[in-house]
């Protein structure tokens, strides 16, 4: 439990320990809608979901509130359950759909109808709108609220029938046109729609509103605190006028907090739908997505998303989060776990003239300092490397430590090397170096006690494999593109990058999202796509950490 940590509660576990305290025992929920992929801000709420039913000895179910057959899908329930498990919870035999209710929940609809707290409404859609007022204006009542018990029960039933179109009626809540929340003036509880549901198939032409179901299944399911965002605030008086009138038991409590929101992307499932079918990106699980999909195959890691948002904590005030801390966290995890590489992104052919043709040894190298365990690997030389191309210099500055005409310096894990010759193609472009080695200095240190300032990382030119890079950059290139009214214009148009590299062999082995680190370049993850034949990584992150360099200015 929370009182372990010796941390101060935050104010949801302070009101679960509390009832606790008083004999509750705590089950929670996460209840998606299945008409989309989960995105982060999803994430934070599975942590708190879940996260405060284990911590407090429950249970915590998955739900899909599937009641809108239009735009739920089964490969989304499935991507739910997928994205979930890969955060590290689990729901055991706890796993339920809305639509399991769809009988109880009419049976609900009927008995409000029978305490005369429901009608049928002939308005339409656009009919109901201007009905309903605005903030400063109190709504009209529908000409039809005042039908009579009997002709309610008999027209819900027919509507249940199917004998009328789409459209043509709803069952309405008879509560308040003048109430100054206007999600409480007279809201749809059922509407006709002849559409085909992924579960029930062609049973049902009647669903219930989002709102009605989404309450009266989590008393069905005994649910004792209803954690959601912020935004659902504003509903909770409906939430508990449908339990009530429905003569619901138990009365779930209703408690929300802030909602994550991220920088330079966008958290709206809606425009997340867009920026697919608009083709903007390459599918849900495009890395440049905030969906967890995306993430995962980018190269995020379960843990580091847990504890960007255990930083975040809980709080009642909607902010914008920074995404430096979130590839902070995620930097902090993979620099413990990812073995390092070497990797040449930009090659610049380096040929060692004294070192004898045809040879090869193969040095050691440390697979992760931070991890003594992950032991070592052995890494091709040879006479023909290649190194970065920025990590040389015809005429260098004075604080440029790394390769030029004559100049020293270290290779990762082997020989110094120093430049004796720069070959030019006719155009004057440096095409190759001429370089000499010292024979005794394998494994990076001089016998006769000499320094050099600089190590560059390499590969064996002989025995290195190609490798498609993609280097992805933020997907907006404006802080916050969601309050933007034109945010698709805010696009990065260079969010994505595409490169041929040269790896160490040992890559060729590397499973689809197997992570590592290319040394002086980032982290890297190995994409669904890749093959021993055609070698694809994404970039997951880079190595440079602006948020701990702005937290250590602070």
């Amino acid at each position: 439990m929370s009182e372990e940590k010796n941390e101060p509660l935050d104010f949801i576990r302070t009101i679960v320990s509390n009832d606790v305290a008083n004999g509750c025992k705590v089950v929670t929920r996460f209840p998606p809608e299945p008409n989309g992929y989960l995105h982060i801000g999803h994430a934070k709420a599975i942590c708190i979901d879940f996260g405060v039913a284990r911590e407090f000895g429950g249970v915590c179910h998955l739900r899909m509130d599937d009641t809108n057959p239009t735009k739920e899908d089964v490969e989304y329930v499935d991507s739910i359950q997928d994205d979930v498990r890969w955060l590290g919870f689990d729901w055991e035999d706890k796993f339920f759909y809305a639509s399991d209710y769809y009988e109880k929940l009419y049976e609900f609809a009927m008995e409000i109808i029978r305490r005369g707290k429901a009608f049928v409404c002939d308005l339409s859609a656009d009919e109901v709108k201007e009905y309903r007022g605005n903030l400063t204006e109190p709504g009209k009542e529908s000409p039809f609220r005042n039908r009579s018990i009997e002709e309610n029960l008999d027209l819900f039933e027919r509507m249940r029938k199917g004998e009328f179109p789409d459209g043509s009626r709803t069952l309405r809540a008879k509560i308040d046109m003048a109430h100054p929340n206007v999600h409480m003036r007279d809201p749809a509880i059922y509407r006709i729609r002849h559409a085909h549901h992924h579960r029930t198939g062609d049973s049902w032409c009647i669903y219930p509103m989002y709102d009605f179901a989404h309450c009266l299944s989590d008393s069905i399911e005994g649910i004792t605190h209803s954690l959601c965002t912020l935004e659902f605030e504003i509903h909770r008086p409906l939430y508990d006028w449908f339990i009530e009138a429905a003569g619901a038991t138990p009365h779930p409590r209703q408690i929300e907090f802030s909602r994550l929101n991220l920088t330079y992307t966008v958290m709206s499932k809606r425009r997340l739908l867009e920026l697919v079918q608009g083709k903007h990106v390459n599918g849900w699980d495009d890395p440049r997505m905030p969906t967890i999909c995306g993430l995962r195959r980018r190269g995020y890691t379960p843990e580091a998303i847990r504890k960007f948002c255990e930083i975040l904590g809980i709080t009642k005030t909607n902010s914008l989060s920074d995404i430096a801390l979130l590839e902070h966290c995620l930097r902090e995890d993979l620099n413990k776990r990812a073995p390092r590489v070497m990797a040449v992104m930009d090659p610049l052919k380096v040929v060692i003239e004294n070192y004898p043709e045809g040879q090869c040894e193969e040095l050691e190298a440390t697979n992760n300092p931070e991890d003594p365990t992950q032991g070592e690997r052995l890494v091709p030389f040879s006479r023909n490397i290649y190194i970065d191309r920025n990590d040389f210099m015809e005429e260098p500055p004075k604080k440029f430590f790394r390769l030029a005409p004559g100049a020293e310096v270290r290779l990762r894990y082997g020989y110094f090397i120093r430049c004796t010759e720069v070959i030019k193609d006719a155009a004057g472009n440096i095409t190759e170096l001429r370089c000499t080695y010292d024979p005794e200095t394998r494994g990076g240190s001089a016998p006769d006690g000499r320094k050099v300032k600089g190590t560059i990382h390499w590969v064996s030119a002989d025995h290195a494999v190609e490798a498609e890079v993609r280097q992805y950059d933020r997907l907006f290139s404006v802080e916050n593109p969601g309050a933007e009214d034109n945010w698709l214009d805010c696009l990065n148009q260079d969010s994505l990058e595409i490169k041929k590299a040269y790896l160490e062999p040992e890559l060729t082995k590397a499973v689809p999202g197997f992570i590592c680190q290319f040394e002086r370049q980032g982290y890297f993850c190995a994409d669904k796509d890749s093959t021993p034949e055609k070698l694809i990584f994404n970039r997951t992150v880079a190595l440079r950490d602006s948020w701990a360099k702005t937290q250590n200015k602070n």
